[in-house]
């Protein structure tokens, strides 16, 4: 069905009418493709294509192929696979290569072309003649490049081949010496391994590279410099460092290609020898092949080298569905009885259908399956096949036995009851649907979607051509004579140090371990800041923070400390005790360098994106000087984060020489600026803190005047301390349409998250763009209620938008976050759930821009945004608005409001409302209520006490939809659930949470019998659920504890009190139509252990849970009438943290004993007796004996009188917090009704969206409010 092909290379052949127009396949052929003979290997730079002159015919997408041989072929890989072709028949369209081709042949394999018209194709190549020199290995072969003299010894190497490979074995490079050093090249299991080894100090072993066996050429170059490696094959590069001191390479003799030969055994070698060719094979500049074919003395060879490259057979086959792909082939009878099928195969799936036929003895069949990584047929192997690697497969059947062997592996045997055949047909990798000729044929799992190759039945190879050319077999969605696998985990898009694992069609990273979440590990799991995590209702501890976000800084712990109005960070080091320093000198001064328990980076980090940070110097001295007396010049100093020498002292501004005592004009001699240079023989001190953030921490300190006799000093140097988070206030205020702030181009060709806070009263404006040549991003308010995120990778635009249901330019803050990866999209506004659509496999992958970032409008000043933005983060990076809107007409620093201020006036997820007296709080998406939804909503529960909460539709379909995704995209639904609460009890077992699906999947947490916490997840009915236990330790301790949970996908993240565990689950499986929430006691169809804690219900206190959206105990409290919630049993609202406190303060006695202390303090300090004294003598004290009985009648009346006080007050506390608790009552009860009237009534949602739980504080002690359209 082929024309042959008319134009090729020449001058401008394609600006040229052609004789037979071009090329076009019959119509009937059913996988056309043009194939063009080079005559000899070229290197290829581009090429370019044109439809056939004077028709309507050509081709709009195609892939190209190229091979040595013609027979096996390999797919030239852009981004996404597909090269763009023509639109017209007269058009060039042009392709210029990021990397050459080096082959004869080259096969275009039509994709689209014109709907109206036909495939048309005229083509043109451009390149020039490759010349190399090759040598052939055939497994049992090397060559020894000997050196002229003993060893040598190399600090610099340069290393470069090409190699094709028949195997996924084989050492391609070899040298060692005697003193330990080596260096190994090798492929294992189809990826190249370099083993380097610098004077015995210690192996590096490196791996690149994979697929490498696929019988193509792959391009090798090794660089080393001293210690520094750079290691590159084909275009992926690694870059590392080697051990020890040796900068050296010592290598003994010679160097071996091909092989390792055994000395003194020819012929022996000590690994597996390379089998196929190598190609332009250069050491340090020696064209090692060119000496080898010249036969020059210093190149030795062992066994059979020759020097051109033989031509493989091995042809493969690609199964591309995984739901429609067969190949069927005719089952030859054997002469024996009985049948046999041989073939190989790779693959990344772990299911698939490799083979079925029906049997003689009907309705029997054999079906060869690929199950989780296994085959089986009736009996399974321990064997790994779904690693990419060729794996070979033998299955007959012979008397009343079928014997199946997979690689070298022992073969495995099915007895049979009677003799049996295969049938007609064989099919291999799947089955065809509705096929009459065997109906029997199903796909139970999965088509096998992968490479075939070496097909034999009954000892006849099946000849692939002919099923290709019609001749013979059936098949169906097959790509011929290429394998098309192609490792998605290389590059490694996991970010953090996430483990990529792939299927055919996609990759997955597996997050634990990491601190990161996400579809690619990007999103960090802890807060950046003490700050933010005491705006989530946290109290002092120990936390990890991640200062730079999804940035590449990892975690690190730190303490943050609550207790003032500031929040501080502590960040310790290795030196927190004081040390004495005697015997220094300035020759030899005393140094000590302090390390953090955070990298050098995160400090800097941290520091940054502080409002302030400060260290304490305490510095004691006795005749040691900080300075010299007569020149000034320092004798001690410390030395600041970047490394640079610091002389002035805590207190004192940079730059200047001096100590506290100075700016406080207290220095014990004036005529010094440091107690310190009085150098007198008594302790001095030169305290003070260190608050130029900008040169903080302190890394070093050195002292050097301390080798005098009595000389010496005492120095302390406290941990670093920081407070506020810059980023949370930065804003800016966009007053003009066509305003903007600009910043450098966004770098996010791989991964992109922004975050920010928006208000406006303008109904639509874009938030920031940033372009490139045909490339963007861009999100907006496109309307009132709907913020778009949209971009195009090269794929064609993608849109995403959330539409809240109460407008969004209503003058409040609302929070905007945005994502994008070579995953998925997604866009998340305010508490609204998650939007995302997934891309697809083979779309491009890299997001290429080149315009600067516009923030608050566009390049064309046009649709700019009016409003406040705040709190711009991208990638980690927090970017200074207010630095820039200084500088920018149309933009002020900062946002008028009472909201806007740096202090935070709602806490626990609570949403401050700007009004024209004050502020409110709403707290409807809050757990905690009161003013500022800091007042937590606890209740005391018995054995019998339960909470339900009912949803009221299926949580699944709350989930925000759109119908503006683009083809590339698909939308999917994410399993993720964020819980929290705190509890107190003393029993267990006990039940604490259970949430319940229509389908009979939950999640409980529980106290175990041994009152450890425990989280169950069942996620599907027919697995076991996953069972997490974070501690064997007790929680019924009577105390109180907080537990926050978090699921994405498979990780979940658990929080007990201030301790930070990750777990992943065995499935991702979502919720599907949650049912039910249920606090306390339940009497379910749970896991024997769930439902012994459900029995015995929950004795004790639970404040302030959280469900995604839901506060169930808020109403359980506040709705007793709604549908929604079930209450049964006694419930008693109570305060979990007031009755936490009291366990740890003194009982009754304890206070009595302190009043009656106080009623006698008067008394006693009179009289001269003290009441404990009980043997004062009545003769010598002054006190008569009628003062003792008025003493006691003066302590009685006393008591009375404090404990009626007491109780006085304590029932006033009780009546004001009874009118307290009616009115915050009523307010959260009007709430509750107004929640219910909005979802039940659309008219008046956005009325009463945001009215819920409001308390309006008096703006008199507020700053002035310049709200103009904001």
């Amino acid at each position: 069905g082929l024309r042959k092909i008319v134009f090729l290379t020449g001058d401008s052949c394609l600006d040229y009418p052609a004789v037979w127009g071009g090329w076009s396949p019959k119509v009937t052929d059913r996988q056309p493709w043009l194939q063009l003979d080079l005559r000899d290997r070229m290197e290829v730079t581009a090429v370019a294509t044109q439809g056939r002159y004077g028709s309507s015919d050509w081709v709009s997408g195609y892939l190209l192929l190229f091979s040595d041989t013609g027979l096996a072929w390999k797919q030239y890989r852009q981004e996404d696979g597909r090269f763009v072709g023509n639109v017209n028949a007269d058009g060039v369209v042009h392709h210029k290569f990021s990397h050459s081709i080096r082959s004869r042949f080259l096969r275009f394999v039509p994709l689209d072309w014109n709907p109206s018209g036909w495939v048309g194709l005229r083509v043109e190549v451009y390149g020039c003649v490759y010349k190399s020199y090759v040598a052939d290995f055939d497994g049992r072969s090397s060559l020894l490049y000997r050196f002229n003299q003993k060893s040598m010894s190399t600090v610099k190497d340069v290393i470069s081949l090409r190699f094709k490979s028949h195997q996924a074995e084989g050492v391609l490079l070899h040298g060692e010496g005697q003193r330990g050093d080596y260096i190994t090249l090798e492929l294992h299991r189809g990826r190249l391994a370099l083993y380097l080894n610098l004077g015995n100090s210690g192996r590096v072993a490196v791996t690149l590279g994979s697929l490498l066996d696929d019988q193509h050429w792959h391009s090798v170059l090794i660089e080393r410099f001293n210690k520094q490696v750079n290691l590159t094959v084909d275009t992926h590069t690694q870059h590392f460092r080697t051990k020890g001191e040796g900068d050296s390479l010592e290598v003994d003799y010679e160097l071996s290609f091909g092989g390792i030969p055994l000395p003194g055994k020819p012929g022996t070698f000590l690994r597996k020898n390379f089998h196929g060719c190598i190609e332009n094979l250069y050491y340090n500049g020696i064209n090692i092949i060119d000496l080898a074919k010249r036969r020059k003395p210093q190149i030795y060879s062992v066994g059979n080298v020759t020097f051109s490259c033989s031509q493989p057979q091995l042809v493969s086959t690609t199964f591309l569905s995984s739901s429609s792909s067969f190949l069927s082939l005719a089952a030859t009878p054997s002469a024996s009885g009985g049948f046999m099928v041989r073939f190989q195969f790779r693959t990344w799936n772990p299911d698939g259908l490799l083979l079925s036929t029906q049997l003689s003895l009907e309705p029997q069949r054999l079906e060869l399956l690929q199950i989780t990584q296994n085959l089986h047929p009736a009996v399974s192997t321990g064997h790994r096949v779904n690693d990419g690697l060729w794996h070979s497969v033998s299955l007959s059947s012979r008397s009343l036995q079928v014997t199946m062997t997979l690689d070298n592996e022992p073969s495995s045997t099915i007895e049979l009851a009677d003799h049996m055949d295969a049938g007609d047909n064989l099919y291999f990798g799947g089955c065809p649907s509705l096929s009459p000729a065997d109906p029997g044929c199903e796909n139970p799992t999965l088509a096998f979607q992968g490479c075939m190759r070496l097909i034999s039945i009954n000892s006849q190879p099946m000849d692939l051509n002919q099923v290709q050319q019609g001749r013979l077999g059936n098949y169906k969605e097959l790509q011929f004579d290429t394998c098309g696998i192609h490792d998605r985990c290389l590059p490694n898009f996991c970010e953090h140090g996430g483990q990529c694992s792939q299927s055919w069609n996609t990759f997955y990273c597996d997050c634990s371990g990491t601190g990161y979440t996400g579809a690619t590990c990007h999103n960090s799991i802890y807060e950046a800041s003490c700050e933010a995590y005491r705006l989530t209702g946290s109290s002092s501890g120990y936390f990890s923070i991640d200062p730079d976000g999804s940035g590449p800084l990892g975690a690190t712990q730190v303490y943050c400390n609550m207790t003032e109005d500031k929040v501080w960070t502590v960040v310790t080091h290795n030196s927190t005790d004081p040390v004495r320093v005697q015997g220094s000198t300035l020759q030899k001064p005393y140094i000590m360098k302090f390390n953090y328990s955070a990298s050098p980076e995160q400090l800097m980090a941290l520091v940054a994106g502080s409002e302030q940070c400060q260290q304490e110097v305490v510095y004691s001295c006795r005749k040691s000087r900080l300075f010299n007396t007569w020149d000034g010049s320092p004798l001690s100093w410390w030395v600041d984060q970047g490394g640079e020498r610091r002389t002035y002292w805590g207190g004192f501004l940079p730059g200047v020489q001096q100590c506290s005592c100075s700016l406080e004009e207290n220095c014990m001699d004036m005529n010094y600026f440091c107690n310190c240079d009085a150098d007198t023989d008594s302790w001095a001190n030169d305290t003070g803190v260190l608050s130029y953030k900008e040169h903080l921490p302190v890394s070093e300190i050195v002292i050097g005047d301390t080798n005098r006799t009595g000389s010496e000093a005492l120095y302390r140097i406290g941990p670093l301390r920081c407070y506020g988070d810059k980023s949370v206030w930065n804003a800016a205020s966009f007053y003009q349409e066509s305003s903007y702030l600009h910043f450098p181009t966004l770098q996010a060709e791989l991964s992109a998250d922004i975050s920010f806070y928006f208000k406006t009263s303008v109904p639509s404006g874009v938030f920031l763009e940033d372009l490139g040549l045909k490339d963007f991003i861009r999100v907006e308010l496109s309307s009132p209620s709907v913020v778009t995120f949209s971009f195009d990778v090269g794929n064609g635009g993608v849109v995403l938008a959330v539409k809240s249901h109460v407008p969004l330019n209503d003058r409040q803050w609302h929070y905007v976050r945005a994502e994008r990866n070579v995953k998925e999209a997604s866009l998340q506004v305010d508490q609204l759930p998650l939007r995302f659509l997934e891309a697809l496999s083979d779309g491009h992958l890299r997001l290429r821009l080149n315009s600067q970032l516009f923030v608050g409008g566009t390049a064309a000043r046009q649709r700019g945004f009016m409003g406040c933005i705040r709190t711009l983060n991208i990638n980690g990076m927090t970017f200074n608005l207010e630095e820039r809107a200084k500088m920018t007409p149309g933009v002020s620093a900062g946002c008028p409001g009472h909201c806007s201020g740096s202090s935070s006036l709602c806490h626990n997820r609570g949403r401050c409302i700007e009004k024209n007296s004050g502020y409110v709080c709403d707290c409807s998406q809050s757990a905690y209520g009161g003013p500022s939804c800091k007042e937590e909503v606890s209740v005391s529960f018995d054995r019998e006490s339960s909470v339900t909460y009912t949803f009221q539709e299926p949580f699944s379909v709350m989930q925000n939809r759109s119908s503006q995704a683009s083809r590339v995209y698909r939308e999917s639904t994410r399993a993720r659930e964020n819980m929290a609460f705190s509890f107190m009890t003393t029993q267990s077992p006990a039940m604490l949470l259970t949430v319940s699906t229509f389908s009979q999947q939950y999640i409980a947490v529980i106290l175990a019998l041994n009152g450890s916490l425990q989280i169950w997840y069942r996620l599907h009915v027919y697995r076991k659920p996953d069972v997490f236990s974070p501690s064997p330790s007790s929680l019924a301790d009577g105390r109180l504890h907080r537990i926050r949970i978090h699921r994405q996908g498979k990780d979940v993240y658990l929080q007990v009190s201030n301790g930070y565990i990750q777990y992943t689950l065995s499935s991702d499986a979502e919720l599907i139509l949650i049912r039910s929430l249920t606090l306390g006691k339940v009497i379910e169809n749970f896991d024997e252990e769930v439902m012994q804690a459900g029995s015995k219900g929950f004795i004790g206190c639970l404040s302030s849970v959280q469900f995604n959206h839901v506060a169930p105990l808020k109403a359980a409290l506040l709705n007793r009438g709604s549908s929604l919630v079930s209450v049964r049993g006694h419930l008693v609202e109570s305060n979990c943290g007031v009755l936490a406190d009291s366990t740890t303060s003194h009982p009754l006695s304890a206070y009595f004993s302190f009043f009656l202390s106080l009623a006698l303090l008067p008394y006693t300090s009179f009289c001269g007796c003290l009441l404990d004294n009980l043997t004062c003598d009545v003769i010598t004290n002054p006190c008569s004996s009628t003062g003792v009985v008025t003493a006691v009648v003066f302590i009685t009346l006393c008591v009375v009188a404090v404990m009626t006080r007491f109780l006085y007050q304590h029932r006033q506390a009780q009546r004001d917090a009874s009118i307290k608790e009616k009115e915050h009552r009523h307010n959260l009860e009007t709430a509750y009704r107004r929640e219910a009237a909005y979802q039940a009534e659309p008219a008046y949602r956005a009325e009463s969206a945001y009215r819920t739980e409001l308390h309006l504080h008096d703006s008199a002690t507020l700053r002035d409010n310049r709200e103009y359209y904001i």
